[in-house]
């Protein structure tokens, strides 16, 4: 399936699209921990509170904790109510 090609043009007062929906699909929640920030290390969007902080290149930056590939095992597994 392709989608279909979106005609643009841009306008005198400068902008491009008319129908194109604002904001960002990363909107932040109600609450500071609903948000999302992307890790640095492996690019996948999470929530604030499943990532760390990890000093890269002498910068602190967020990253997956306790790690990427342990993380992802963590929620592909499925949830066992007790």
């Amino acid at each position: 399936m392709s989608r279909a090609e979106a005609k643009t043009a841009v306008l005198p007062d400068g902008l491009r699209y008319k129908s194109k929906v604002s904001g960002s699909p990363f909107a932040a929640a109600a609450s500071f921990g609903g948000a999302t920030m992307s890790c640095f290390m492996c690019g996948k969007h999470r929530a604030r509170s499943l990532m760390g902080t990890r000093k890269v290149l002498g910068k602190a930056q967020a990253v997956c904790a306790p790690s990427c590939k342990e993380l992802d095992a963590q929620l592909a597994q499925p949830a066992v109510h007790a």
